[in-house]
């Protein structure tokens, strides 16, 4: 591959997380010549997603890249007398403090496997000092130890679609899903694609069904699960779904409702009625509170123009603005936590005012939610802009690693990275995820933590005629010092779990490791699976099946001065932040992309196939007088297949 390789680009890029993505996009997108690189074997970063098999050989790699020990010097051969190098780390330090726990039956045999595994042990547990964390693992039959993109499943979608506003871009469609998912992102198929300049939005309905789910059964089923490193929504009129449908990106995913909103309170996980049928059909409410409601809610979207409402509590937290404004303590709890989603201690009035309003006004768009969920998991988005990368001419290269960057001592910029196989290649930019930066670059950067767990679940935490929901619920903190947590439930209509189970995220800002931070929320939804209670029919709470926690490292928020003598030319994209949507990665690739690329537009959308000309072509030139000929006799020329852009079909 080395020898192949162009020792000369424009803008090279290591690492393929969303804002790397977004970026290399744009500039291939606006003819730059890009590489695209990275040392994983799959694309997304700490954004991508996995299948069962896939997630235990992450975490297989995870431990042995924590035990391994590179060194290679053959960089330095290549460095001149008037340069320097930045070396690049070789390991991933993002990822800390992992525990998995299988809870259900342990009925393993040897032909047991889903293709693609590595390992018939698929368990890992760390913290080997955590007496803890061996005795759970011991009562769950479990060792312990330190520690792609169109395909479809095989289950099939029969759900009648939402219809979408007019005026936008982003229709509902069906899906109908055959063939198997493969979610090892390198492997993953270019096949077909819709003909719409749209995302799917989907709503499955499927009659409730009670299955007892061994662990064979989530092995053999393993490629029907497509699990989110990172958990987040789309805002329907956020800035990524605008991205999305403006670049033309959209076509390359498929997107389904949040269906509900739910609240934890006293116990209780209830729904909340959020749009304007829901607060008038909603039993929850009295007649008072749902016109105190649309009252208060009414003033949100328009709280701007009204300042001398909330002008003396500015100051103060959301929470005790809300008190003053003639709210039941139930109505306080539903807008704080399932509407506005901000804490109940460091959001101050307007941030809570404007949360509100951005939620109200994502209402609708596609449904009675604000949020769209990409089926096949989050990890799907990084794939689709490194799509449109490689339709433009971008070179992408997994399993590629970078020793160091060269630069030069004069002039202080970067002229070229040195890869694994010695090769020198030049560039005029470099875009580099923060999580390659090595300790020396970084020695004053104070990271942040996220604290995740992922839950195989045989049930929902709110049950319904439909077992097909997707729900979130924000679980407000108990202890003075620790945050909220948000969990988000699947169901296996959005592609990211087999069915009669659910997939469960929780997250939220670390204060502790992940079990420590997010274990209490688990216990009060939920319980762990148990041969015994497998026979009873009267268990309250969903059982757990697996459970993974971790903690993320948050690079967000931090500052190009925090890093040590990075050259002017070098552009540092961070990793997941903490909240709930995607719009601090798409302002970050934005704004490094217009100090890459001034005055070019961002994104915008690919040409017409009538429009494609290829220089120096003849037959081209010939199709190019033919199509001023064309317009002349008010005729339409033929679309070009060449760079990737059918022609649309028929109706």
């Amino acid at each position: 591959m080395a020898d192949n390789l162009p020792s000369d680009f424009d803008v090279i890029v290591i690492g393929t997380g969303l804002p790397e993505s977004i970026i290399a996009a744009a500039c291939s997108r606006s003819g730059q010549r890009v590489l695209h690189v990275d040392s994983r074997s799959y694309y997304g970063g700490n954004w991508a997603s996995f299948s069962f098999s896939g997630l235990l050989s992450w975490l297989k790699e995870y431990q042995e890249n924590s035990d391994a020990v590179t060194e290679n010097s053959s960089w330095q051969a290549q460095i001149l007398e008037n340069e320097e190098a930045i070396l690049l780390s070789s390991k991933d330090k993002t990822i800390q403090h992992v525990e998995v726990f299988c809870y259900a039956s342990q009925d393993l045999h040897k032909d047991v496997e889903e293709a693609g595994a590595l390992q018939k042990n698929h368990a890992f547990v760390t913290s080997a000092d955590s007496v803890e964390a061996a005795e759970a693992a011991e009562a769950a039959c479990l060792p312990t130890a330190d520690a792609s993109l169109n395909t479809r499943s095989c289950e099939t979608l029969a759900e009648q679609t939402q219809s979408s506003e007019p005026e936008s871009s982003l229709a509902a469609n069906d899906a109908e899903a055959a063939g198997e998912k493969e979610n090892h992102s390198d492997d993953k198929a270019t096949e077909e694609e819709p003909s719409e300049n749209v995302p799917k939005v989907q709503d499955t309905t499927e009659p409730p069904k009670k299955n007892k789910i061994t662990y064979s059964q989530i092995i053999k089923e393993g490629r029907r699960f497509n699990i989110d490193l990172v958990s987040k929504l789309l805002y329907s009129r956020g800035l990524l779904i605008d991205l999305l449908i403006k670049s033309n990106v959209s076509r390359y995913a498929e997107f389904k409702n949040i269906t509900r909103i739910l609240a934890f309170r006293d116990g209780i996980v209830e729904q909340v009625p959020c749009s304007r049928a829901d607060v008038f059909n909603s039993k929850q409410l009295t007649m008072v509170e749902k016109r105190m409601l649309m009252k208060f809610l009414t003033f949100c979207m328009e709280y701007e123009e009204h300042p001398d409402e909330y002008k003396a509590y500015e100051e103060t937290t959301f929470s005790e603005y809300l008190k003053t404004q003639k709210l039941t303590p139930n109505l306080q709890y539903f807008i704080l936590h399932s509407i506005a989603m901000t804490s109940e201690t460091t959001s101050h009035t307007v941030d809570g005012l404007k949360a509100t309003k951005n939620f109200l006004h994502c209402l609708g768009r596609y449904g009675n939610t604000p949020f769209l969920f990409p089926l096949y998991g989050q990890g799907e988005l990084p794939q689709c802009f490194c799509r449109m990368c490689a339709v433009f001419g971008g070179i992408y290269c997994l399993r590629h690693s970078v020793q160091c960057l060269v630069v030069d001592k004069e002039s202080r910029k970067c002229k070229a990275m040195i890869d694994q196989f010695g090769q020198r290649i030049i560039s005029k930019h470099f875009v580099i995820e923060d999580s390659y930066l090595s300790e020396n670059t970084c020695s004053r950067v104070q990271y942040r933590q996220i604290s995740r767990a992922v839950l195989i679940t045989d049930g929902s935490v709110l049950k319904t005629e439909s077992d097909q929901q997707v729900s979130i619920m924000t679980v407000p903190a108990e202890e003075p010092g620790s945050f909220a947590v948000r969990v988000i439930e699947l169901c296996s209509s959005t592609m990211t779990c087999m069915k009669g189970t659910y997939l469960v995220h929780l997250t939220c800002v670390s204060s502790k490791t992940a079990r420590e931070d997010l274990e209490p929320v688990v216990q009060k939804l939920f319980t762990p699976y148990t041969e015994m209670e497998a026979e009873s029919e009267h268990i309250e709470k969903p059982r757990i099946l697996w459970a993974l926690y971790f903690n993320m490292r948050d690079s967000s928020d931090i500052g190009r001065d925090c890093y040590n003598d990075l050259p002017s030319n070098v552009y540092v994209c961070s990793g997941p932040d903490c909240d709930l949507g995607n719009d601090n990665a798409v302002k970050q690739a934005e704004t490094l992309f217009q100090q890459i690329c001034p005055n070019e537009d961002f994104c915008p959308a690919p040409p017409n196939p009538e429009d494609i000309v290829f220089d120096g072509d003849s037959s081209q030139q010939e199709a190019s007088e033919s199509t001023v000929i064309s317009e002349t006799n008010s005729e339409t020329p033929k679309g070009n297949k060449d760079l990737g852009y059918p022609e649309k079909p028929s109706k």
